[in-house]
């Protein structure tokens, strides 16, 4: 066989034997890379390293192939002008994204004994795309529709690989504006206890900026020796109240909860009679 070396050196026609012991000198795979050749030619290798390698440049193969898709718009042959320019920029939108667009004209009725309207329809419509796009397959009868295919006059890799610098472009610009007009980026989280400069403050409080007064001193200052914190100073004594003024009214106590029952009737009854002078049943009257 005709054996080739791991950095692609011709090593010669050598035996089996001897290129089996070659790789195993050097740690390599030996492989055939060319069975119908005469001698054949085998090469030595590093055969996991080649399929990964091999693997890698197949995906990047698919990822710049672009797959041709074919859209497809219908028309009717007396569709409206407005309706007609609607069409029409899909099909120019279409075909410059690369994709290839079947134009369909719909034939109902006795509509289908007119074709030339269709074909006219068709032909004013590449007239108005041909910048864009030519004339693939040729307008065509097939059953109650008419068919024609435009093809783009560029590949779609190469509008999509110019779209790409585009959405960059478009993007950095966003945020440029965005710098323009002042927009700051979100402020970080808060501590605990700490105020948003938004909020609103209490009453008595005063802004860190505001100026202050002769002689008020900044809480942070050092005290001077001997002047004792607000926390230390004692209490200020109670004022006295002046004689003949009466304390502070207590509060009413609440109103006794009603008792029922029949003795709490017959109490009440006895109560009654005697607030107003009658003997009640029983009772002994004094001789006085």
């Amino acid at each position: 066989m005709r054996l080739v070396g791991p950095a692609g050196e011709q090593v010669g026609i050598v035996s089996i034997d001897d290129a089996l012991r070659l790789a195993q000198e050097a740690d390599l795979d030996l492989v055939e890379v060319a069975p119908t050749a005469r001698p054949p030619v085998c090469k030595l290798m590093d055969y996991g390293k080649f399929k990964y390698e091999s693997a890698l440049k197949a995906r990047e193969s698919r990822k710049n192939q672009a797959q041709t898709v074919i859209k497809e718009i219908k028309l009717r042959p007396k569709i409206d002008p407005h309706d007609y320019g609607t069409k029409r920029g899909h099909v120019e939108r279409f075909l410059k994204a690369g994709d290839k667009v079947k134009v369909t004209i719909m034939f109902r009725g006795r509509e289908q004994s007119r074709p030339e309207l269709g074909f006219r329809l068709l032909q004013r419509l590449a007239g108005d795309v041909e910048e864009l796009g030519f004339v693939e397959a040729q307008p065509k009868q097939d059953g109650r529709n008419m068919t024609m295919v435009i093809g783009p006059h560029r590949r779609k890799s190469d509008a999509k690989a110019e779209r790409a610098p585009q959405g960059e472009r478009s993007q950095g610009e966003r945020s440029h504006s965005a710098r323009s007009q002042g927009e700051r980026p979100p402020a970080a989280p808060r501590s605990q206890g700490e105020r948003s400069p938004a909020a609103p403050r209490s009453q008595g409080e005063r802004s860190p900026a505001a100026p202050r007064a002769q002689g008020e001193r900044s809480p942070d200052a050092p005290r001077p020796q001997g002047e004792r914190s607000p926390a230390e100073r004692p209490a200020p004594p109670p004022v006295p109240r002046p004689q003949g003024q009466p304390a502070a009214a207590r509060p009413a106590p609440p109103p006794a909860r009603p008792v029922s029952g029949p003795r709490a009737v017959a109490a009440a009854s006895r109560r009654a009679a005697a607030s107003s002078g009658q003997r009640q049943p029983g009772q002994e009257v004094s001789a006085g």
